[in-house]
């Protein structure tokens, strides 16, 4: 095809929006916003014991590669010329921990996935030595409370646990990042000169960054005995980090030499997405889990109801760092994959919305998904997943119903706890996200937190968010992030269809729930991993004992007969 015939759309950007589930590349017209192209490839999730998390780092950046050649060929099918493509921006997961070595290129070890569990341990030894064992002791510093959740706890356990990370420490080969780093070290030539950075988004979520000084804190890198050395520079959300040198094996090499300009964690980048640039503006976001951020301005503000205070972005070298107040629910898009894939009560995840709309209530029954714990506004380990008020009429169209409003309530629980900090109650909730397609769930949104909740028509923000800040960077300049130049966004919008009476009473029924789930794991696993009931001696022998004599009474009552 002549280069004659090309569409000409002026400069594009694209976004790597590396999450939990998958991984997508996407295209933007810079100019108009419009979503052009974009490929997807799901991850696979690992589970080798139980509370354990992990994914093959190897996998994502294969992911990566493969969406970005897929979208390319897109392009050019749409006759799509994408040399124009000018820059590209990436959104990951947050807080998930990579160590590799920058030797070989290789991971030393399987990414530790942000729900995972199994820091548990090292969280309560740290907390011996902290004064009154204060979990929100470095709170004033990184905004947050020592949790499982972030990546500080998981490094240490990866140093304590695995040889050859130890080594490489000793050796000086060793390299620490969120996935953004490996990222972007991997595309900017891994072991031939990759550069290794983070952004001041991703580095908030280690719980080893100083928020008010935007550098690692050696204090904290001595409490959790981190070896300074291994940390990736910080650099603000927008600005060239380093040029793609693709992968060789791929055929095009299509965005050889293009500035990797944008990174920021995908709930900043949402937060960019939905150009909430002025303090009081919110989003929450519906992946994985489910967080609500509240653009707090050039201060942070420090929750006392169990929310985060964490940078929401930095938007140039020398711009300004705005901060949010975070809300994090570990379970929401999750709950609807367990159902398909643990329980097989729906074969795709778009069925759940119709299994709940055939029944329209939960009939009584309630869903608490803790399957890592519960996260804000109670920061409570111990809790496990349930499900109550179950009748012989409960059916899985009123499960389906329950685990939709179970991320609503989980919302609505974050939500008071975002009005109780900064004093001024949301008038509407703008969202995002995979889950927001669902519509029964939108509309149980509205209804449970009783305001509008209000839909941009075009949903992938969190991408958006990223191409803005890369499209932006100075050194690129084909993005305007001036309110007056951005493209004007449609919103679809669900106002609430209940009264507020019956949406408080089923609020309290689930908070009662909540209170249920609570105080369920009350001591460390055992070291073998058996977590057998018969693994608890008295109880071990009462089963034994009842089933004795079962058998015992069905033998006697066939005598019977």
């Amino acid at each position: 095809m002549a280069a004659s015939d090309r569409v000409v759309l002026g400069p594009l950007v694209g976004a790597i929006d590396q999450g939990t589930s998958s991984t997508r590349f996407l295209v933007f017209n810079a100019k108009t916003a419009e979503l052009l192209s974009h490929h997807q490839v799901e991850i696979k999730q690992k589970f080798p014991k139980e509370g354990w998390v992990e994914q093959d780092p190897k996998e994502i950046l294969q992911s990566v590669y493969e969406c970005v050649e897929k979208t390319c060929e897109k392009l050019n099918q749409l006759n799509i010329d994408i040399t124009n493509i000018k820059a590209v921006g990436v959104s990951n997961q947050r807080e998930t921990t990579v160590v590799w070595d920058k030797t070989t290129g290789e991971p030393l070890y399987n990414a530790i996935v942000w729900l995972d569990l199994r820091t548990q341990p090292t969280v309560e030894r740290l907390l011996k030595i902290i004064p009154g064992q204060n979990t929100s002791f470095f709170k004033t510093r990184t905004g947050l409370p020592l949790s499982t959740y972030f990546s500080a706890v998981k490094l240490r356990w990866l140093l304590d646990n695995v040889e050859e990370i130890r080594q490489a420490v000793r050796d000086g080969r060793a390299m620490f990042g969120t996935i953004d780093s490996w990222l972007i070290w991997s595309l900017t030539g891994g072991k031939n000169g990759g550069v290794h950075c983070t952004d001041v988004t991703n580095a908030s979520r280690t719980m080893l960054f100083n928020i008010h000084s935007l550098e690692w804190d050696s204090e904290l890198c001595h409490f959790f005995d981190v070896p300074m050395e291994i940390l990736p520079k910080v650099r603000s959300s927008s600005e060239i980090y380093g040029l793609m040198k693709m992968c060789p094996s791929l055929k095009s090499g299509a965005l050889t030499g293009v500035p990797i300009s944008g990174c920021l964690g995908d709930q900043s980048a949402a937060l960019v997405g939905q150009m909430c640039f002025k303090d009081g503006q919110a989003k929450n976001t519906y992946g994985t889990g489910c967080f609500l951020l509240y653009n707090t301005g050039q201060k942070p503000v420090l929750s006392e109801h169990g929310l985060l205070t964490t940078v929401a972005y930095k938007l140039g070298r020398d711009k300004p760092v705005y901060y949010a107040l975070e809300g994090s629910v570990a379970i929401a898009g999750a709950v609807v994959r367990w159902l398909r894939d643990n329980l097989g009560i729906v074969k795709s995840s778009s069925e759940i919305e119709k299994l709940a709309a055939e029944v329209g209530t939960s009939y009584g029954c309630y869903f608490v998904p803790a399957f890592s714990g519960l996260y804000a506004p109670y920061w409570e380990p111990s809790a496990r997943g349930i499900i109550c008020g179950l009748t012989q009429f409960t059916n899985k169209n009123h499960i389906a119903f329950a685990a939709l409003e179970a991320v609503c309530f989980q919302t609505r629980e974050i939500l008071d706890a975002m009005n109780k900090d900064c004093g001024i109650p949301l008038s509407e909730l703008q969202v995002d996200g995979g889950m927001t397609n669902n519509k029964i769930l939108m509309q149980l949104q509205a209804d449970i937190l009783c305001i509008p909740v209000v839909k941009p028509s075009m949903p992938e923000t969190t991408a958006l968010g990223a191409a803005m800040a890369a499209g932006a960077a100075e050194g690129v300049g084909v993005w305007s992030l001036n309110p007056g130049d951005l493209t004007a966004v449609t919103w679809e919008r669900f106002e609430p269809q209940i009264n507020p009476e019956e949406s408080e009473y089923r609020y309290a029924r689930w908070k009662k729930a909540v209170m249920k789930s609570m105080g369920w794991e009350i001591s460390e696993p055992q070291a073998n991993g058996d977590s057998s009931i018969f693994s608890s001696l008295p109880l071990g022998f009462y089963i034994v004992s009842s089933m004795i004599m079962l058998i015992g009474a069905k033998y006697i009552s066939g005598i019977d007969k």
